[in-house]
């Protein structure tokens, strides 16, 4: 099934795709009703999706009974409005690995807050003080189940499906938050005493956290959907215009690992969402990368696309205020 959070005639609902031009509000429906939003349907696993699933079927056979939302009517909300927590994982994919100097030889990851996240079809918006910034097309994995210190093996288990993320990125904010600096460190030979280690490092707060940096749907795919998460096409276009064109066959990292890697220092609960790295890879043929892609200047939409997910689309909207001073008086 495809599940959506969306809003319509001053409600916010959630729903599940009947064809390519509508969907059937669930918010009545008793069952799924008591589970609140989106969130709260994934922690009600599978009794909860049993009924989704019978409701599907009897809107099938009898369409208007169900009285379908005609799918341009809506306003799309992210399919998990607010998810606990959001984990970006850097650098994953086979493309990326060229431009690596120096690395761990396991998956890096990241926070980014659930106020970054907007819904397909709203607005980036783009304040002239964010510099310059480009779109990260990926796969956005939804967990099902409270997980820790996972089994790679039966770390599936733990998906409750999945969606399309655009990671837009902050480059320019990223250097402005680089700092290079002398680190102190235990002394392997004598704990008592420090050393210094040269260091460079950037935060992420800023460059992946803004709002409007997060734009995620439209679709919540359950896992049954997509059967094989690593063999998706994956295409970005700006404007237009392609700049990634990739799959998910190229993730350095696959699914499984990933969640298994990440459960050893972060339990995931029901909601929270893993998106598991850009696709970089240009078009054929092509010089343009995503890293061009800069939304500062470039008219939209940004739209990603993704095998058994659908397209995400948003436009850009650019913005004149200034970075107002946040200092107190001195």
């Amino acid at each position: 099934m495809h599940l959506a959070s969306f809003r319509f005639e001053d409600r916010d609902r959630i729903g599940v795709r009947l064809d390519d031009r509508r969907l059937i509000d669930l918010t009545d429906v008793s069952s799924v009703a008591a589970t609140g939003d989106m969130s709260g349907l994934i922690r009600a696993g599978e009794p909860a999706l049993s009924h989704v699933r019978d409701f599907l079927k009897a809107a099938q056979a009898a369409p208007e009974r169900a009285r379908p939302i005609p799918i341009e009517q809506v306003r799309w909300r992210p399919p998990v409005p607010r998810p606990g927590k959001i984990l970006g994982v850097a650098l994953n994919n086979s493309a990326s690995d060229a431009r690596r100097i120096s690395g761990p030889s396991h998956p890096m990851f990241f926070l980014k807050p659930p106020t970054c996240l907007i819904g397909h079809g709203e607005d980036i918006e783009v304040r002239p003080y964010y510099g310059g910034l480009h779109p990260e097309p990926e796969l956005g994995v939804v967990i099902g189940q409270r997980a820790r210190d996972l089994d790679p093996a039966k770390a599936m288990q733990a998906v409750f499906g999945y969606t399309i993320v655009n990671d837009i990125t902050g480059n320019a904010m990223r250097a402005e938050d680089m700092v290079h600096y002398w680190a102190l460190y235990a002394r392997p030979d004598k704990p008592d005493e420090t050393e210094r280690r040269e260091q460079h490092l950037s935060y992420a707060a800023r460059y992946k956290g803004t709002d409007g940096f997060g734009p995620m749907g439209p679709w919540l795919a359950t896992r049954d959907e997509i059967p094989d998460p690593h063999a998706l096409d994956v295409v970005c276009t700006l404007g237009g215009v392609v700049l990634a064109e990739d799959s998910t066959q190229y993730l350095t990292y696959k699914v499984p690992e990933v969640l298994a890697f990440i459960s050893r220092f972060q339990t995931l609960e029901p909601g929270d969402i893993v998106s598991m790295g850009t696709a970089f890879r240009p078009s054929a043929g092509s010089t343009r990368s995503l890293h061009t892609g800069d939304l500062s200047r470039l008219d939209g939409p940004v739209e990603v696309t993704i095998t058994g997910l659908g397209t995400l689309s948003n436009g850009v909207r650019r913005t004149d205020p200034k970075l107002p001073d946040w200092r107190l008086p001195r």
